[in-house]
């Protein structure tokens, strides 16, 4: 497997199961210039929607991860999986690794403690938030701000962080000044009028901040 972990930068699209067309928007998002998307489906996977995601991130030689499900991500050949609390496994990524091999797995943090123990569970790369106030996860909890990005990127043991949770145009640029070596969008491409032309500008903002 090619060393994906050196893709683990920019734009990391968040494509949601059950909010319109997720392969569709995909499509759009990574023609904008995007090179890692995330399958997101809180009620279970739609396997068809995982097939033709697995097979489109291949094609634009993109990195595909899928959130919450480790089996899944396995089962489809994607390039990783994302935990958060209560996910099984992401209280012990060590057990999925035995099952993983060279795969990506990405934990959430929200307080340089978590991001510490993530560091020492050997983990690929960390989601740090909720930066700022988003409606797209009403359990993100209270912002933690620029500073807690900061303070939680300086525990990351040099391992990359996504930035999630509110990330818009107007605030890419603070993120990436923050440390992130990514932004997690979701809302800011998923209701935009024009994904793609949204994805172009992400892009670009992000590489000239």
């Amino acid at each position: 497997m090619r060393d994906v972990r050196l893709a683990l930068r920019g734009i990391y699209a968040i494509v949601n199961e059950g909010a319109g067309d997720p392969v569709a928007l995909a499509d759009a998002v990574l023609r904008g210039g995007v090179r890692i998307v995330q399958y997101r489906a809180k009620r279970g996977v739609v396997a068809d929607h995982v097939r033709a995601l697995r097979l489109l991130t291949r094609q634009m030689h993109a990195v595909f991860i899928v959130n919450d499900d480790w089996h899944a991500a396995l089962a489809f050949d994607a390039d990783g999986v994302h935990l958060g609390p209560g996910d099984d496994g992401y209280a012990e990524p060590a057990a999925i690794r035995t099952h993983f091999g060279d795969r990506l797995i990405g934990l959430s943090c929200g307080t340089p403690d978590e991001a510490g123990t993530a560091v020492a569970a050997g983990v690929d790369y960390l989601g740090v938030g909720a930066v700022y106030a988003t409606a797209s996860k009403p359990d993100a909890g209270t912002p933690i701000g620029v500073e807690g990005l900061c303070r939680i990127v300086a525990h990351a043991g040099g391992l990359p962080a996504a930035a999630i949770g509110g990330i818009t145009e107007s605030v890419l640029p603070e993120v990436r000044r923050a440390g992130a070596a990514m932004a997690a969008v979701l809302s800011a491409l998923g209701e935009a009028a024009d994904p793609l032309q949204a994805a172009e500008r992400l892009v670009r903002l992000w590489e000239s901040a």
